[in-house]
């Protein structure tokens, strides 16, 4: 196996962690940025008032994207282990 073959795999993977990650990242970025304008706004310094509209937004989005996210993370891995005698070589 040639260090070309181990960076390839190694870029597919950290592509697919970025790609699979990203929505709930961006999730808790919009709740976490609306919900520190509203605590401006209003004055309202609590530190945990974030944190259950979050865990809530966050738990959503994994269901609405956990589907999409299981399915490129199995298939990748597929593709890993059908390739698996080319990578002993």
């Amino acid at each position: 196996m040639t260090v070309d073959a181990v960076t390839a795999i190694a870029r597919d993977a950290l592509f697919l962690i970025i790609k699979t990650a990203a929505p709930v990242l961006v999730i808790s970025l919009v709740i976490g940025l609306t919900v520190s304008v509203f605590q401006t706004a209003t004055s309202i310094q609590e530190q945990t008032l974030t944190f259950v509209p979050k865990v809530v937004c966050v738990f959503l989005g994994l269901m609405v994207f956990g589907h999409w996210m299981l399915n490129s993370i199995v298939s990748y891995m597929i593709e890993l282990w059908s390739n698996f005698s080319v990578y002993i070589r």
